[in-house]
Parts: structure tokens; sequence; C-alpha cells
């Protein structure tokens, strides 16, 4: 999830204060030079005095240039409600987990047709559903059918969409990324999917949401706190080694107690899970960010206030949905 671990910087602040404002002179010199008037204008005495310019207050951001208050009640809004249905009634997280996935494929899928690259829409969010949906009744047999089914879709679609007399073109770019957004967005949902038909499957489940939700924590405290040292610049300015750092403590400090606590486990599994967690959460926060740089946007979406498209609240879950299976099915 994006500006988890952000670098302390009053840069800005300083910037902003050092800005002209209505009515300080900071632009009359504009004026001066292009203040010759012709005749029949009006000169200065006759000029009418400029009213008092009344302050309008800022937004109130998060140094992640966030709206903080509103990312923070649609943040523990979506929790509280995800807690509620894995607890009381964990079968309707699938629907739920397959619109949000659904509306993840269709903002990315748009954001590439704004650049210029087109994946083919129809095919990704409709076989998209069923890479996910499948899981429920074959396993990771149904995922692999449904996934290889849906990249020979799109290279098919994407071959013809142009009519039988036209030859596509940048069909190996296009197709490509339309193979690459279906493993980045469905494929590892589904995974969430499986994770929770296992035994305890709910609790797996919320443990993996737990963990992630203690990484952003983490990273986002310690990086405000003490971010002083960027950790990949070129990508993603505001991450910094002090927030990494935080997100470890958080997550390993949840491991242990979510998988102790929720699936009655060794609690070295806890430590493996919240190591690798964060290791892939960070990962893919950096995936969409480098994406998002390359499409010369800052948001996939705006359906979230305060946090963007659903897409930026998937990036760091979808790998961490997939080492969780992984981690959970090999060592309970």
């Amino acid at each position: 999830m994006s500006d988890g671990t952000i670098v302390a910087d009053n840069a800005a602040a300083t910037g902003a204060a050092e800005e002209p404002t209505p009515g300080s002179g900071a632009d009359e010199t504009t004026r001066s030079h292009s203040g010759d008037f012709a005749a029949g204008q009006f000169h200065a005495d006759h000029s009418v005095p400029a009213e008092p310019v009344v302050p309008v207050p800022a937004a109130t951001t998060s140094r992640a240039g966030r709206n903080l208050p509103a990312a923070l009640a649609v943040g523990f809004g979506l929790g509280l409600s995800l807690i509620a249905i894995l607890l009381f009634a964990p079968l309707v997280f699938i629907p739920v987990a397959a619109t949000g996935v659904g509306v993840a494929t269709w903002e990315v899928a748009k954001r590439l047709r704004e650049a210029d690259v087109l994946v083919p829409r129809i095919p990704l969010i409709v076989g998209g559903q069923a890479v996910f949906w499948l899981g429920w009744p074959w396993g990771a047999s149904g995922v692999a059918g449904a996934f290889a089914a849906t990249a020979l879709t799109c290279m098919v679609w994407r071959l013809f969409d142009h009519g039988l007399q036209t030859a596509p073109r940048n069909f190996l770019r296009d197709t490509a990324i339309a193979v690459f957004t279906l493993a980045w967005i469905p494929l590892l949902a589904s995974f969430a999917t499986l994770l929770l038909l296992e035994p305890d499957g709910n609790l797996r489940v919320l443990t993996f949401m737990i963990l992630v939700v203690c990484s952003d924590v983490g990273g986002y405290v310690a990086g405000v706190l003490f971010g002083k040292h960027p950790m990949v610049p070129s990508i993603s300015p505001k991450k910094s080694w002090e927030g990494f750092g935080g997100s470890l403590v958080f997550s390993v400090i949840g491991g242990l107690l979510t998988v102790t606590l929720l699936l009655d486990a060794n609690s070295m599994i806890g430590v493996v899970l919240g190591v690798g967690l964060v290791l892939v959460a960070t990962v893919g926060d950096l995936i969409e960010s480098q994406i998002k740089r390359e499409l010369g946007i800052k948001d996939m979406g705006t359906l979230l206030p305060g946090h963007g498209g659903i897409m930026d609240r998937l990036d760091s879950m979808l790998p961490s949905a997939f080492v969780s299976w992984l981690v959970l099915s090999t060592l309970l």
C-alpha cells in the first residue's frame, strides 16, 4: 500500500512558506513590465483599493500526501467490515473480494488504455473473475486452467480486435502487458480464495490481512518519525529504510500474536510469515509505484477518499496473499 514508509522531509513546508501570497507585492514586478497603459486606461491614482484577502485553510493531509482523516475513516470502515465478514460469514468474502478484483482490473486497464496500451478489457475483467472464482470449486487446478484460457483469449482478442483486414499495432507489447495484468491482479488474488478454503481458512485470511496492516502502520509511523534514508528514491522517493525497519518490527510482532492466538500454531511460523509479508508487500508497493511513474499518474483510481483507487489498496495485499498461502499451507 502506498506511502507506508515515508521519508521525513520539511522541504515542502518551507517551500510553501516562501511562495508569494496575494497582496504581498511579489507579482508587482510582472505588472510593472506590462503596465504601460495606453491612452484612455485608468492610471494608478484611480485604482480601486484591493479587498482584504481571506486565507483559505489548507486541506488536512498527511506527510504522505493523503487526506488523513478520510483515509483513516475509509480504512477503519473497510477493515471492520472485512473482519465481521470473515468471523461471521466467511464465504461472503469471496464475492466481496471478487468485486474488488474486478474494479481493480478495470482501473488498471483504463489507465493503460489512456496511455495507448490497448489491453483487451473485456477478456481481462471476465477472465479475471473466472481465475478468482474457479479456485472455489476446483482449487489450484481451476485457477491455473482459467488463467491459461484467459491469457490465450487475450492474445486472440488483441490479434483480431481491428478486424481481419487490419494488422494489430503493438500486438506483442499489448498482449504481454495484458498477461502481466492478469497475473498481477486476479492470479495473485486467487490465493486468498485458496487460503480461505483451507481448515480455519477465515482465520488464516484474517491473519494475513492483519499483518499487511501492521506492515503499513509500522512503516508509516517509523517513516514519519525517523525516516532519513530513502530506500529506492528512483522509484518511490518517500520510502525510507527506517520505515522498512518499522514495518518489520510491527509485522513480526503481529505475526507472533496472530499465529499464536488465532491459529494456535508455533510462534516461529509467525516470525517467518511476518518477515515474508513485509518483503513482498514492500515489493508489491514498489511495483505499482513504478507502473504509475511510467504512466505519469498519482493514483490508479479515485473511488476511495484518501486512498485513491481499489488497486492502490491492493498493491501490497496481492503478493501477500500468495506468500501467506505458501507459508501457512507448508508449515501448518
